[in-house]
């Protein structure tokens, strides 16, 4: 249950997930609205950065790739900036991100998520280590750079496989190299 920060209360009846940036339709979704689309459930293991896997998780949520299909991503869209609460984000590229086992997962093991682990939704990418599968997501912002996002800025890989070891990238970014991002980001989107 590792994350950054404390774990945030969530007011559900606020709750917005967003679609923006290279899509042809951007659009944002209630709460409620994400638990009316159909779901389904992914078995897959999960693996840490500090070196633990759990394996054989059920999760079951609203596929990835049924909220992409729905903002229709434009040819330049190559990569994703995922947004979650507290302004934590984390990159992906869109061949990671748009395949059949990822979710906004709701449920594990058939019990809904608890706040320490993502509730009210969280994003599972079960072929990566688990901080691309962010905690608490509120939306995708699809670009065509990438944009480092939180553990990405502070030394981590800016994919995460874990397959190939690849945990950390090397130095962690300047706060000018984070400001020049971010500006990049505003005036691409």
């Amino acid at each position: 249950m590792l994350h950054y920060g404390d774990v945030p209360r969530v007011d559900t009846t606020k709750w917005m997930f967003r679609v923006s940036g290279l899509v042809d339709n951007p659009f944002s979704i209630t709460y409620d609205e994400l638990l009316a689309l159909p779901r389904k459930t992914v078995t897959c293991d999960m693996h840490c950065v500090t070196t633990w896997s759990r394996l054989d998780n059920n999760f079951e949520g609203v596929p990835v790739r049924s909220l992409l299909e729905r903002a229709g991503l434009k040819p330049a869209a190559k990569f994703c900036l995922v947004v979650a609460e507290q302004g934590f984000t984390t990159n992906l590229p869109l061949a990671d991100l748009d395949r059949p086992e990822n979710l906004i997962a709701l449920k594990w093991g058939g019990e809904w998520l608890t706040p320490e682990h993502g509730w009210p939704a969280r994003l599972l990418v079960p072929h990566l280590y688990l901080w691309k599968s962010a905690k608490w997501v509120r939306g995708f912002e699809l670009l065509d750079h990438d944009l480092p996002g939180f553990w990405e800025q502070n030394g981590y890989h800016m994919r995460g496989d874990p397959w190939t070891e690849e945990r950390y990238g090397g130095r962690g970014l300047t706060q000018h190299e984070i400001n020049r991002f971010r500006n990049l980001s505003k005036t691409r989107g």
